[in-house]
This record gives structure tokens, sequence and C-alpha cells, in this order.
């Protein structure tokens, strides 16, 4: 999945009466996403190979949002990904590139989404590690003494890292492999005065971090931890006036923040803290009209990652047309429901 922009920008085409209700193009972005592939003459493609898996991840979450699970080949996407694995278990974001947690954790939520996680230990046979083997390596990266997660072997701790380890085993029916108590413990450290969580304890509040904490302690089951109306009037004071958010005080608006921002207050039961309405109109005047994708506002360039975390609040918010997406996890919400049926 190319991570290139572009090539068109969000906002209201020429000749179009602003003031028109906007509406989504869904068609418009499948055919987006399906195109990005076939642009590994771009420069850009390459540069951006480091996050190959990832926008693997993105492009597929976002065509089932759309409704169109099927728009690329099931087997195709389970070679790739199996193609991506490490002798550790890990993944990397491209074949031959090094295990890390944020490549692993899309893997592992790129096969759940396609139903594929039941052949992992079938391919276990064909040299690639099965369940066992990638819960030994995200289990591996965590620190018993802090609770905290590595991304990789260099040992950088977050908790991006913390919360992806929490995803991808709670998927695999493997918590038990780590400390979820000393995880939880850290989780509490990061948090801030305001209701937010920072990277790590006593760093700034910040609105992807509050998605990974929350996210983390939902997973845990500890939800009752969250300081739910402080966090919740410090996430509804990133609303601008044009209906955007932003991650942090005194910083523009941009569309992923649509899903960092109000997966975290669906989780902790104050979405209605934001005008939904505004956010909507502000998600959908970024599209590109003519050729697909969202850009992160109005007049930038679009790509695959604003697309899925726009399409993503969109969801929440219960846009018509688009398949409800889980605020945990962000994958679709029978996605999360069948792995849990499985589990049992």
């Amino acid at each position: 999945m190319a991570l290139v922009s572009g090539p068109g920008r969000g906002g209201v085409p020429a000749g179009r009466d602003p003031a028109q209700e906007p509406y989504l193009v869904t068609e418009k972005h499948v055919n987006y996403i399906k195109s990005l592939d076939t642009r590994k003459d771009e420069l850009e493609y390459w540069l951006t190979e480091h996050l190959r898996l990832n926008g693997v991840y993105w492009g597929l979450i976002a065509l089932h949002l759309l409704g169109h699970p099927d728009a690329l080949p099931r087997e195709d996407i389970i070679k790739y990904v199996m193609s991506c694995q490490s002798e550790n278990g890990g993944f990397g974001a491209a074949p031959r590139h090094d295990a890390h947690m944020l490549s692993t954790v899309s893997a592992v939520q790129i096969l759940a989404t396609v139903d594929a996680l039941d052949e992992l230990d079938e391919l276990e046979s064909e040299g690639h590690g099965g369940r066992i083997k990638i819960g030994k390596y995200i289990a591996g990266l965590q620190n018993r003494e802090t609770g905290t997660f590595a991304g990789d072997e260099w040992g950088e701790t977050d908790t991006r890292f913390l919360y992806g380890a929490f995803n991808a085993l709670s998927l695999l029916n493997l918590m038990y492999l780590i400390d979820v108590h000393k995880a939880v413990a850290h989780v509490q450290a990061c948090r801030n005065f305001d209701g937010g969580y920072g990277v790590d304890p006593e760093a700034e509040s910040h609105a992807g971090q509050a998605f990974t904490c929350v996210g983390a302690l939902a997973i845990a089951g500890h939800l009752d931890l969250v300081d739910r109306d402080r966090l919740g009037a410090w996430l509804s004071e990133r609303q601008l006036e044009n209906g955007g958010l932003n991650g942090r005080p005194e910083k523009l608006e941009d569309v992923c923040y649509s899903w960092w921002v109000l997966s975290s207050l669906a989780m902790i039961d104050r979405l209605h803290w934001i005008d939904g309405k505004k956010l909507s109109a502000f998600i959908l005047r970024c599209q590109d009209y003519e050729g697909g994708g969202i850009s992160d506002r109005p007049g930038d360039m679009v790509d695959v990652f604003h697309t899925v975390f726009g399409l993503a609040g969109l969801s929440l918010l219960g846009f018509p047309g688009l398949v409800a997406v889980d605020p945990v996890y962000c994958m679709p919400k029978h996605v999360i429901q069948r792995c849990i049926q499985k589990s049992r």
C-alpha cells in the first residue's frame, strides 16, 4: 500500500457552493485506496517503505468502514503480511525490515480483520511463527520491573507500544504472557493534572497518548481509573471554531484527531461533549471530491493515513453509510465481536 500523498487535495471543488451540504464520496475513496499500490514509480513510494505494513492496515480498515471489505484480494493480503515476519516472530514494516511493535500490531490487526488468525498456526508449518511465537515476541519487549514496553530491541519506550501490545495480545488471546498489573500502573503514572496523558510520566498531555492510555485501560478492564470528567473536558477543548480537532492547545486542527480525540471520548462516554455536526462537516470538507482520499485539512494533499482516521471519526459520529468502528481497536465492531466469540 503506497503512502504517497496526493495527487489530489482536500477541499470543496471549484464551482460547488461551499454552503451546500457536504457528502461522502464513497466510491471515490474506494478507488483511491485501490490505486495506491500502482504508484511504485514515484520516489515517495520507496521513501515510505518503513510504514508499508501500517499503510496496508490503514487502507484495509478504510475499505471495511466504507462497506467494501473485498476490494483487496484476501490471499494477497495474507501473503504480504507473512512476508514481513521475522525469525523472532515479530513483523517488520516491509519484507527484510527489522521487527517492530507497531508493524507487528498492524500485522495482527490485518490478519484479524480478514479472519486469518486461525490460519497462523497452519502457516507455522510453512516456516512462519504461529500465535505463540508472535505473542512471545511482543511479551519480550516488556520491562517486567517498570511495566513499560519497548518498540523494538533498541529499547525506546512509549505508551504507544504498551497499547499496541495490549491490542495485539488481546486479539491473539495471549494477555497472560505479560504483566498487565505493572503495565496499568505505568499508564496511571502517565496521567497529568489536567486529566490527559503523556508519552511518559510528567510528559505533556497529548490527544494521541490519551487514546493509547485509555485504550490500554479499556482492554485491561480498568476504565474505572480514568478521571472521565477531567479528561473529557480537556479533550472537548480540542475542538476549534472550524469544527476540527487538535492534539494539544494552540495547535492547528488535523483530521487524524477526529479519531484520537473521539475514540477516547467514546470510551469514557463523553462523545456528546463535542459538536459532532461541525466536526463531520470539517472532515467532509477535507475530501478530494474528484479523486478520493482525505487530507489533514482543506487545501492539503490527501493520504491514506488521514483517510482512514477521518472515516473512523465519521463512523464514531454515526455518519450514514459507514460500518461501525470499535473505539478501542480502530477496527470494525463486528470483527472485534468475532474475535471475542472465538476466544471463548
